[in-house]
C-alpha cells in the first residue's frame, strides 16, 4: 500500500513509550486527575466493596501498631522501678503478651490487605487487557492510519501495568502512611504536648530543606526523561538503518548527534541523581535531629518531674513513625499521578469509535459463484481527500482480474473495500449480487484468502503458520500447498522440518516468508482470491514458478492481482487500468497494448533499454 493511498501508518513508537520512559508522565492537570480518577473507580466498582475491606484492614493494622510505643513506655517505666526494687515480671509479661498480640494482628490485617489488593489489581490488569484486545478488534482500521502501532502496544503493556502496580502498591500505602502520621502525631500530643510540638518543629525544618531539594530536582528529572527518550529513538534509528548509515557516510554526524544528546543526557542524570540521593541522608538527619531535640526536651522534663523515662523511649518510636510516612505519602501521590496518566490513555483508547454493530446482518452468499460488481464506489481516508472518485466495474465469475495503476492511483485501496476493511462513502460492491454492506464483515472474510505484499509470520512452527486459523488440514494437504509453491525441499532441508520454529532465530529470507504466506492461502481454499504484489520479494525464477502455481490456484476462482510488474499479469482475463481512483483502461493484454494507450506506456517502460 502506497503512501498516497493511506495515511503513513509505521511511525516510531511514541517517546515515553517502551524505550522513553514511563508513559504519561506529566501534563495531567488537577482536574483532569480528578475526572480520570473518577472513571478507574467506575471502571473497578464490582471490586469496590472488597477494596473497602482490605483498606479497613489496612487502616485497622496500622492503628494497632501505634499502640505499641505507648506499651513500651510502660515496660520501661516498670523495668526502671524494677532496677531500683523488686523487678514486677508479671506486669511485663501482661504486657509483652498483649504486645505480641496486637503485632501478630497488625501483620494478619497487613498480610490479608496485601492478598486482597494484588488479588483485585491483577483481576483489574487481566480486565483492562482483555477489553483493549477485544476493543482492537472492533476499532476501524482508520484509527490505526493515525496512531502508531507501538502507542497501541504502550496501552497494552505499560499503562496496564502501571495500573495494576501502583494501584497495588500506592493506594495501601497511601492509607497506611496517612493513617500513621495522623495517628503517630496525635499519640504524641495525648503522650505529651511539649515533646509532641519539639518533634513537630525539628521535622517541618527538615522537610522544608526536602521540599527545596525536590523542586531544584524535579526539572532535571523531566529533562533526563526527555534526553532518555531522544537517545532511545537516535539509537532506534541509527542502528535500524545502520546499513545506509554507512553507504552515504553518514557515521560521523550521528555519531555526533549522539554525544551531543548524551552529554545533556549525562547532565540532567548526574544533576536529578546527585539531589535524590541527598534524599535519604536529609531523611536521616531528620529522624536524627528529632532524636536529639526529644532526648534534650525529655531529660529537661525528667528533672523537672514532669515525664517519666518510658516517655522518652515512646517518643523516639513515635518520631520515626511520624516521619516516615511523609516520604511514603510523597511517593504514593506521585504514583498515583502516574497512574491517572496511564489510566487516561488506557479509558482513550477504551472510548474510541467503534464499527457498527452488525449483529443484524444477515445476508451471505450461499452457494458462492464468485461473480463481483463495483456499482459507483466513491471513498476517501478523510472527507477532504477522496482516493476513489466513481469506480465500476464487473469481475464474472471465475475471472482473474489484474488492477494497474501508478503509486497512489487506488489499486490497494479498493481491494481493502472489497474486503470491508473501510465503509465505503458511495456506491456499492455485490457478490453474487448480494451487497457487502448487508454481509457481516466476518462473512465477507469467509469469502476471501489474501496474499500481501507485506509478510506476516507468528512465532510457531511452519506448519502452524501455514495452517493458521484453518480447521482439520492434513500434513498431506499441507506438504501438497508447499511443493506447488516450490518451497518443500527447502523446509526439509531444516532440522525439524515443518515444526520448524519461526522466531528471530529462524534464518529466512524475504522470498522464503512469502512463500509460506502463499502456501496459506493456497490451504485455506476460499472461492476469491486476492495477491496484493504477492511476488514482490522473490527472484524471476522463483517469480515464473509461483505463477505457475498461482495459475493453477486461481482456476475457477475470481481472483483480484495486484501488480506493478505487468509481465506477471498478460494471461489475466482482464486488467483494469487505474488512475487517481478511476478506470481509464479496462481489457485483456493484448487489447489494451492495441489501444497504444496509458497501459501500454506502462508496459513498455518496463522493457525499456538504456542506451
Amino acid at each position: 500500500m502506497t503512501n498516497q493511498e493511506t495515511p503513513q501508518r509505521h511511525r516510531k513508537p511514541p517517546m515515553g513509550g517502551p524505550m522513553g520512559g514511563r508513559p504519561g508522565m506529566g501534563g495531567e492537570k488537577p482536574k483532569e486527575f480528578k475526572k480520570t480518577f473518577g472513571k478507574l473507580i467506575k471502571y473497578c466498582d464490582k471490586y469496590i466493596p472488597i477494596i473497602v475491606v482490605a483498606l479497613i484492614l489496612s487502616f485497622a493494622g496500622t492503628i494497632l501498631s501505634l499502640i505499641g510505643p505507648n506499651k513500651l513506655s510502660d515496660i520501661t517505666d516498670i523495668i526502671a522501678k524494677g532496677i531500683m526494687g523488686n523487678m514486677k515480671m508479671n506486669k511485663i509479661d501482661r504486657i509483652g503478651f498483649f504486645l505480641a498480640a496486637i503485632y501478630g494482628i497488625s501483620f494478619i490485617f497487613t498480610y490479608i490487605q496485601g492478598f486482597i489488593m494484588a488479588t483485585v489489581t491483577q483481576k483489574i490488569s487481566k480486565r483492562m487487557r482483555s477489553d483493549i484486545s477485544e476493543k482492537i478488534n472492533r476499532v476501524p482500521l482508520n484509527y490505526f492510519n493515525k496512531t502508531s502501532y507501538g502507542d497501541v502496544l504502550s496501552r497494552v503493556t505499560n499503562d496496564v501495568d502501571t495500573i495494576g502496580q501502583t494501584l497495588n502498591q500506592s493506594v495501601g500505602m497511601l492509607v497506611t502512611a496517612v493513617t500513621m502520621f495522623l495517628g503517630s502525631l496525635l499519640m504524641m500530643f495525648i503522650t505529651n504536648a511539649t515533646m509532641a510540638v519539639t518533634a513537630v518543629i525539628t521535622t517541618i525544618l527538615g522537610f522544608v530543606l526536602m521540599m527545596l531539594i525536590m523542586s531544584r530536582s524535579q526539572k532535571y528529572f523531566l529533562s533526563q526523561q526527555n534526553e532518555l527518550g531522544k537517545i532511545n529513538g537516535h539509537i532506534e534509528e541509527i542502528y535500524t538503518g545502520h546499513n545506509v548509515v554507512n553507504v552515504y557516510n553518514g557515521t560521523k554526524k550521528a555519531q555526533a548527534e549522539f554525544e551531543a544528546i548524551n552529554s545533556r543526557l549525562y547532565n540532567s542524570a548526574w544533576k536529578s541523581q546527585f539531589l535524590s540521593g541527598l534524599m535519604m541522608p536529609i531523611m536521616g538527619f531528620i529522624g536524627n535531629f528529632g532524636y536529639v531535640a526529644v532526648c534534650v526536651v525529655g531529660a529537661l522534663l525528667v528533672i523537672n518531674g514532669k515525664i517519666t523515662f518510658g516517655v522518652i523511649v515512646a517518643f523516639m518510636i513515635y518520631i520515626r513513625l511520624f516521619t516516615n510516612p511523609l516520604s511514603q505519602i510523597a511517593q504514593a501521590a506521585t504514583s498515583l499521578q502516574s497512574t491517572a496518566a496511564a489510566a487516561e490513555r488506557v479509558f482513550e483508547f477504551l472510548g474510541e469509535d467503534e464499527l457498527s454493530d452488525e449483529s443484524r446482518k444477515s445476508a451471505s452468499v450461499s452457494e458462492v459463484k464468485g461473480d463481483v460488481e463495483f456499482k459507483n464506489v466513491k471513498f476517501g481516508y478523510t472527507p477532504e481527500k477522496i482516493i476513489i472518485n466513481n469506480f465500476s466495474a464487473h469481475a464474472h465469475a471465475g475471472q482473474k482480474v489484474a488492477i494497474v495503476g501508478p503509486t497512489g492511483a487506488g489499486k490497494t485501496t479498493l481491494v481493502n473495500l472489497l474486503m470491508r476493511f473501510y465503509e465505503l462513502d458511495g456506491g456499492n460492491i455485490l457478490i453474487d449480487g448480494v451487497s457487502t454492506t448487508d454481509m457481516s464483515r466476518s462473512s465477507v472474510h469467509d469469502l476471501f484468502c489474501m496474499v500481501l505484499q507485506d509478510t506476516w509470520l507468528f512465532e510457531g512452527t511452519i506448519k502452524e503458520n501455514i495452517v493458521y486459523s484453518k480447521q482439520n488440514v492434513s500434513d498431506e494437504d499441507v506438504v501438497k500447498a508447499c511443493k506447488a509453491v516450490g518451497i518443500d525441499h527447502f523446509i526439509r532441508t531444516l532440522p525439524h522440518g515443518y515444526d520448524t520454529i519461526l522466531n528471530d532465530k529462524a534464518n529466512l529470507s524475504a522470498g522464503q516468508k512469502q512463500l509460506i504466506t502463499i502456501a496459506r492461502a493456497m490451504i485455506e481454499n476460499a472461492p476469491l482470491l486476492i495477491l496484493d504484489e504477492a511476488t514482490s520479494s522473490v527472484d524471476t525464477r522463483t517469480e515464473l514458478q509461483i505463477q505457475k502455481a498461482m495459475d493453477s490456484l486461481t482456476v475457477g476462482r475470481t481472483s483480484f492481482v495486484i501488480a506493478h510488474r505487468l509481465s506477471t499479469i498478460k494471461n489475466a482475463d482482464l486488467i483494469l487500468v487505474m488512475k487517481d481512483g478511476d478506470i481509464i483502461e479496462s481489457g485483456n493484454h493484448i487489447q489494451l497494448l492495441e489501444q497504444n494507450g496509458f497501459y501500454a506506456e506502462l508496459y513498455n517502460s518496463q522493457f525499456e533499454k538504456t542506451a
